[in-house]
């Protein structure tokens, strides 16, 4: 259903004089057109599972739940002793059965555990943590904690100047289908969505399904280098920072901005030509080897390696030293002077 509605979707021809609130228009109206097709074909899945799904329910405890609701009511009708021996042995069975329940479901996920669902085991033993948003003074409700939580994060700024008009690039590279991909072969689906609630798996998708329609809806704007408002709208998550010795200063909180996974796909293509130009124009020191295209650790073991066969050439003494600074790895290459008869000086780079 969802194919037949991208097959018969084509975006509005772009404008021929693009300016700022033109190119805005345009770029509503037709991302809003694509994703009333996604919500409405129940494509995007819903931000929130309902709240009475749990994994640990099974169809022995809907029958049990069924039993204990349908004897009451029998009960009611014929007051027998049968009936309230009924009513009593069914509800300490179904109220028995859903502690075993849980300890069943959990013994299950704990030996099926792997290394990326420990983190999510720790979470369900140590449970939710208190709220701590309520310990600000000065605020009443929470409407007042969100005034002051967006003052202190996002303090005013001066507006910025207005664009009359925008540079077209004559030598600009036509967007392709091929670069969206390896785009969206490094977003994960799993990442939390923005205001539009859609996550990375559905535009994966869509770019299967047709190809040619992200190209069409974000090439104007590469090609104009305009970014439009609605993209740069975000979700707000405010979390506490774990250690603070009180929670009382809007500073013992951070925020996590969600943007529109839309925004997000144009980004991860705008720093992939950025990083290839900047290569190109040996704009970037050859040596690092993080976040770059085309470099990866083994590049940084082979550099590492040749400085230590050169230091030894030269009858130096290496030693490594690693040190591991909040989760990044830095190394470092320390030449000494041999002690040879020849009495060279220390020498460090």
């Amino acid at each position: 259903m969802v194919g037949k509605a991208l097959d018969t979707f084509a975006t509005l021809p772009c404008p021929a004089r693009a300016t700022p609130n033109s190119l805005t228009r345009w770029f509503n109206i037709s991302s809003a057109r694509l994703t009333s097709i996604l919500t409405t074909q129940a494509s995007a899945p819903s931000r929130c599972p309902c709240p009475r799904l749990k994994p640990c329910w099974s169809p022995p405890l809907s029958s049990l739940r069924r039993e204990y609701h349908r004897f009451p009511r029998i009960s009611r009708l014929d007051p027998c002793p049968l009936n309230w021996s009924n009513v009593k042995s069914s509800r300490r069975t179904y109220f028995k059965a859903i502690p075993s329940a849980k300890k069943t479901h959990w013994s299950d996920f704990l030996s099926s555990a792997s290394p990326h669902s420990l983190w999510t085991a720790k979470r369900f033993a140590l449970g939710r943590p208190p709220q701590r948003f309520q310990d600000l003074p000065g605020a009443s409700d929470l409407a007042e904690v969100a005034e002051m939580l967006l003052h202190h994060l996002f303090p005013p700024k001066p507006p910025p100047q207005p664009l009359l008009c925008l540079a077209h690039y004559e030598d600009y590279t036509p967007l392709t289908s091929e670069e969206l991909s390896r785009a969206l072969s490094k977003s994960s689906n799993t990442s939390a969505p923005g205001p539009d609630n859609i996550l990375y798996s559905v535009w994966k998708s869509v770019h299967h399904l047709k190809p040619s329609l992200l190209p069409s809806l974000l090439a104007p704007l590469l090609a104009d280098g305009f970014h439009p408002p609605s993209l740069k709208k975000a979700l707000g998550i405010v979390l506490d920072q774990p250690g603070k010795p009180s929670y009382d200063s809007p500073s013992s909180f951070s925020v996590i901005v969600l943007l529109r996974t839309l925004s997000k796909i144009l980004e991860r293509v705008v720093a992939s030509r950025l990083s290839a130009q900047a290569i190109i124009c040996s704009l970037i020191h050859p040596l690092p080897c993080g976040s770059l295209p085309g470099r990866s650790t083994a590049d940084a073991t082979l550099v590492l390696q040749h400085n230590i066969e050169s230091f030894h050439r030269l009858c130096y003494k290496v030693c490594t030293l690693c040190l591991d600074v909040k989760g990044v790895l830095i190394t470092w290459s320390l030449p000494h002077s041999s002690l040879s008869s020849a009495g060279r000086g220390s020498a460090y780079t």
